[in-house]
């Protein structure tokens, strides 16, 4: 019989209940066990939604209250030092079943939150304050991890027993449960060396009998299966960390548990022979991004082996096509018999949780999407397919069936004008008129900026009342008009108090946008939206993605009106702010009938069209945020070109028009840009902010090192975390900036965008902020 499994579930809940209770929590407006039992209780729903789908195994260690990486840090004992000693608690770090007492030194939950945050509930300033770990983009999704951080001479441990209580509980449910743990080489792989310079490889012989003792109790505990997640096979490793893999699993098949080795986001390709020959008892691959790879894998893999394929897309929400993937799997079980397992391509983490709460959607649209819940029952269908036979999930075919064709021939989806336009585009169309160093001298001319220009990234917060005025306009409680004057109000405090704190480049605030994919796509054509397709982004952080199901045009200017409105209440300059797009493309579901490079350019003609539109508006600078380029980049470098090439194209697309007086900004976030550098610089903006604060600057390396020539605007603002970066940090940080880019090209900034900030860390910060740009221009003036 093929088992139906899954890798793992949303952890947010349908609602977000588990985004409120944390922030309710961060406030000191509910306590832990509060949280607590939300958890318990999230946990306890999907189960039971899993298990009356008819899943044979269910995930367990999924779930996590922040980022299922930091909390395989916590589990491992790695506590960087400056957040103090581990001492014991009378709690674990999050899951604590009622009656369980924590193991001596388990890490707590604020130690946790401190790590991922920067500061606990209940911490005052300058009270176990210090900056949080590292974030960063979990390999090319949109979800961000907490990167570990090692020393030399790094000791492991289990410091939480927070996986072994919701197995409990799992098992007090009577499921079948699947222990979830991200594997020891993927682990290291995923962190950063602190201190002297060291190759973390080195880690695993004191890691690998800690992953053993975690084995061994589960083993106690009575699990069969344990879900292993090592993604990094595929990536293109060093050969050194392939002999690890070898190594690793040797040492752990004695634990006399069944491991389920998971690989996703891509081929095995040169990593096939290690993953199937590796000493475990199953192997999971992604037939959704890589389904070429499965002739190779079936050809390599040993005889007594379980083969999971990964046939319906954990990634998007589009329905699967029931027929195609029994075709598949029909053929797989030919040569595998019962040793075939059924299962989504990866965790179902990056998909909303169920499409039954979605009641504006028409149902033809409907009929084409899958959510999680429906992803679980996609699998399990398939599972029952091969094990009875197709007459017995006929009426499932049949909808598949009908869905597919449907999409196929829409008229909704096809714009025969927009296509033609971007065959049309001429080969130059993409370059600005002038290079960077003839503009630079009319910009500055025109602009008259001082040394260390201040600015924001573009958002400030998102008020309680800014929220109620959309909820109360979406649910036709108050007008269009006075909605429209609630945001001008808003508007003109965000610019009244940028004056104030004695910015240089004001942003109008954003206060008229729910998010920024969202708030632009529902402004052009081609896209439609979700009521309740929330997904987690990092921690609390949650974004509804648009969905591109269709060709993408602009009807109408989508932000001139309300940039337009914010620089007429002042004489500084104001900034126009887009999203980009590459980063309106990696943020949205995206149709998968269709290359995603054509996608991209659609998107990038109309943002072009939106940037005219400022520019005649009388808007001198634009930025046009492309956080996602890096997210974009395929797994394996010998498809980077080719993307960087459309992706870069496309950016230079949508602003290739402008005068060489106009400046564009653009700006990019937690990713790692050294092997990327030339393509950013390939984009031709002529400002690009940051992030730096979490590496200290070390992010900065790689415009130091390639010798970027435009302006950089280094972030020393960590808006991740609600403590206010002091004047003589953010000095500091410029100081080391100033020493490696001249201070001539340099801009003083935030990390990121302001919006899930409150307004008093916000002015206390950008206050400081301007205070350190005023003491360094004395400094270098002198």
């Amino acid at each position: 019989m093929s088992i139906a499994h899954n890798l793992g579930f949303p952890r947010i809940g349908v609602k977000r209940e588990l985004k409120r209770a944390l922030e309710a929590y961060w406030k000191g407006e509910q306590d832990q066990a509060s949280l607590e039992a939300v958890g318990r209780e999230l946990r306890a729903r999907h189960w039971k939604l899993q298990q009356e789908a008819g899943l044979d195994l269910i995930p367990v260690g999924d779930f996590t209250w922040y980022d299922h990486v930091l909390d395989t840090s916590v589990l491992l004992g790695v506590v960087p030092k400056r957040f103090g000693d581990v001492h014991g608690s009378t709690s674990v770090a999050g899951g604590r079943t009622p009656g369980a007492t924590a193991v001596t030194g388990d890490v707590d939950f604020k130690t946790y939150f401190r790590m991922a945050r920067g500061r606990a509930p209940g911490d005052k300033a300058g009270q176990a304050d210090t900056y949080a770990c590292e974030m960063t983009k979990w390999f090319d999704t949109n979800y961000h991890y907490i990167v570990p951080e090692f020393e030399a001479q790094q000791t492991f441990r289990v410091a939480s027993g927070k996986l072994f209580s919701e197995l409990a509980e799992a098992k007090a449910m009577g499921l079948r449960a699947k222990p979830v743990l991200v594997g020891p080489l993927t682990y290291l792989w995923l962190g950063k060396t602190k201190g002297a310079a060291f190759d973390r490889l080195t880690l695993l012989e004191r890691l690998l009998p800690v992953y053993a003792g975690i084995l061994a109790r589960l083993k106690t505990e009575g699990v069969e299966w344990v879900q292993m997640d090592e993604p990094i096979l595929a990536l293109d490793l060093p050969q050194a960390w392939k002999s690890a893999f070898e190594t690793a699993y040797n040492r752990l098949q004695s634990s006399g548990l069944k491991l389920m080795l998971a690989t996703y986001f891509g081929a095995l390709l040169d990593n096939t022979g290690v993953a199937c020959h590796l000493p475990v008892e199953g192997l999971h691959i992604d037939l959704a991004r890589a389904p070429d790879q499965l002739t190779s894998v079936l050809d390599q893999l040993p005889a007594y082996k379980i083969l999971s394929l990964g046939v319906v897309d954990g990634r998007n929400i589009w329905r699967a096509d029931l027929e195609r993937a029994l075709d598949v799997l029909e053929s797989a079980k030919a040569r595998l018999g019962a040793r075939l397992w059924v299962a989504p391509s990866c965790s179902l983490l990056h998909t909303p949780v169920d499409l039954a709460h979605e009641t504006k959607l028409d149902d033809e649209f409907k009929s084409w999407l899958a959510f999680a819940t429906q992803k679980v029952t996609e699998v399990v269908t398939l599972a029952r397919g091969l094990n009875q036979g197709r007459a017995a999930i006929s009426r499932e075919l049949a909808a598949s069936r009908a869905a597919v064709e449907s999409r196929k021939t829409s008229k909704r989806i096809h714009r025969p004008e927009v296509k033609q336009r971007a065959q049309a585009l001429g080969a130059n169309e993409d370059k600005r008129h002038a290079p960077y160093a003839q503009r630079r001298e009319l910009q500055h001319k025109l602009l008259k900026l001082p040394l260390l220009p201040t600015t924001t990234i573009g958002s400030f917060p998102q008020t309680q009342a800014i929220r109620n005025a959309r909820r109360d306009f979406k649910a036709g409680r108050i007008s269009e008009a006075e909605y429209r004057e609630r945001m001008k109000q808003e508007i003109a405090f965000a610019v009244k108090k940028q004056e104030e704190i004695g910015l240089d480049v004001l942003v109008h605030g954003e206060a008229e946008r729910n998010d920024m994919v969202e708030y632009f796509g529902e402004l052009l054509q081609g896209y439609a939206f979700s009521e309740n397709g929330w997904v987690q982004s990092y921690g609390s952080r949650c974004v509804k993605p648009p969905i591109i199901f269709g060709d993408v045009a602009r009807p109408r200017p989508m932000t001139v009106e309300w940039i337009a409105y914010a620089q007429s209440l002042t004489k500084k300059l104001m900034k126009g702010m887009l999203s980009g797009p590459i980063t309106m493309l990696q943020w949205s579901f995206v149709r998968d009938d269709q290359p995603r490079s054509q996608t991209a350019l659609q998107i990038a003609l109309a943002l072009r069209d939106e940037v005219l539109d400022l520019e005649k508006a009388g808007i001198k600078a634009v930025q046009i945020d492309e956080p996602a380029l890096r997210e974009g980049l395929p797994l394996r470098k010998a498809d980077w070109a080719d993307y960087l090439r459309w992706a870069a194209h496309a950016f230079r697309v949508s602003v290739g028009a402008v005068r060489d007086d106009t400046q564009i900004h653009t700006h990019m976030c937690y990713a790692e840009f050294n092997d990327i550098i030339d393509s950013i610089a390939a984009l031709d903006a002529d400002v690009i902010t940051i992030e730096t604060s979490r590496s200290d600057m070390e992010l900065l390396d790689a415009f130091v090192n390639f010798s970027y020539p435009n302006e950089i605007g280094p972030g020393v603002y960590d808006i991740h975390s609600p403590r206010v970066p002091t004047r003589d940090e953010i000095v500091r940080l410029m100081e080391k900036a100033a020493k490696v880019v001249p201070a001539e090209r340099l801009w003083i900034n935030p990390d990121c965008g302001l919006k899930t900030r409150d307004w008093p860390e916000v002015e206390a910060a950008l206050g400081n902020m301007v205070s350190a740009a005023k003491t360094l221009r004395e400094r270098l003036q002198r």
